[in-house]
């Protein structure tokens, strides 16, 4: 065997990281002692593999192993987790996006992505776009850009997610004629629920996709197998999902099962 084929140790901790939360997902705990027998590693290994899943928020630790986290991270968090993946949605995103429409973007690192691929069209890239946003950050991004009208959602802002939730966000959406709908997750079961962490968050994520002609959720391979409390519903027909890496098969038959076409972004 030559150099160029022995693994290296980050591609097998990444690949023990993706086989605990499987194993978490379909579980919901683990424990330091069963994951260190099933990799023949020490203890120690795992709880460090623990550590930085936990520092990703994806997951939660306990006394001897790991549950799910049953909040969000913040999103400073989430925005550093696959920020390559996140990127690459967001520019594929950012392809359906013409001149004229009325867009709808959810709060989110994975929207923000699709906010920052806008912005670096160029100064003179947009004309007469209008934005529907319900997130600080995004607006921030967006605020300046030419070509581009941007409307912020009300409701009460929440500091982790930097951005503003309530009915009266909800009842905005109503105003806006939209052509198109980007909203993020928190999971997608193996047996192809999409959830979330709260309920009015997935509230809203739900009207926006109501509200628009065209309907996408963008997720990110993190998101797979990764449990979260709040089912999204309904989703309309003809709703897709803009991913970065194909999901497992399994995963990828009931989301078709239930009508979401999936999308890979290049």
């Amino acid at each position: 065997m030559s150099p160029d084929d022995i693994p290296s140790a980050r591609a097998i901790a990444a690949h023990r990281h993706d086989e605990i939360l499987k194993r978490l997902a379909a579980d919901g705990h683990i424990s330091v002692e069963e994951m260190a027998a099933h990799f023949a590693v020490s203890r120690e290994t795992i709880r460090r593999d623990l550590k930085a899943l936990a520092g990703r928020g994806q997951l939660a630790i306990v006394h001897g192993g790991a549950t799910h986290r049953s909040d969000e991270p913040a999103l400073a968090v989430r925005r550093a987790d696959n920020p390559a993946g996140k990127a690459a949605i967001g520019r594929a995103a950012a392809g359906l996006i013409e001149d004229g429409m009325v867009v709808l973007l959810d709060s989110g690192s994975t929207t923000l992505a699709v906010a920052q691929a806008l912005a670096a069209r160029g100064p003179t890239a947009w004309q007469g776009l209008t934005v529907c946003t319900n997130s600080l950050s995004i607006g921030l991004v967006l605020c300046r850009v030419p070509g581009i009208r941007l409307h912020l959602l009300g409701g009460e802002v929440n500091g982790s997610d930097e951005a503003a939730f309530g009915t009266e966000g909800i009842a905005a959406l109503g105003r806006f004629r939209a052509d198109i709908a980007f909203i993020g997750v928190g999971g997608i079961s193996a047996s192809g629920d999409l959830t979330d962490f709260a309920v009015l968050p997935t509230e809203l994520r739900a009207a926006m996709l109501g509200a628009a002609e065209r309907g996408f959720i963008v997720v990110d391979r993190t998101k797979f197998g990764r449990l979260t409390p709040i089912r999204l519903q309904p989703i309309p027909a003809g709703t897709s999902l803009i991913v970065d890496a194909a999901p497992p098969a399994s995963m990828a038959e009931a989301l078709a099962a239930r009508g979401l076409r999936i999308i890979a972004a290049p």
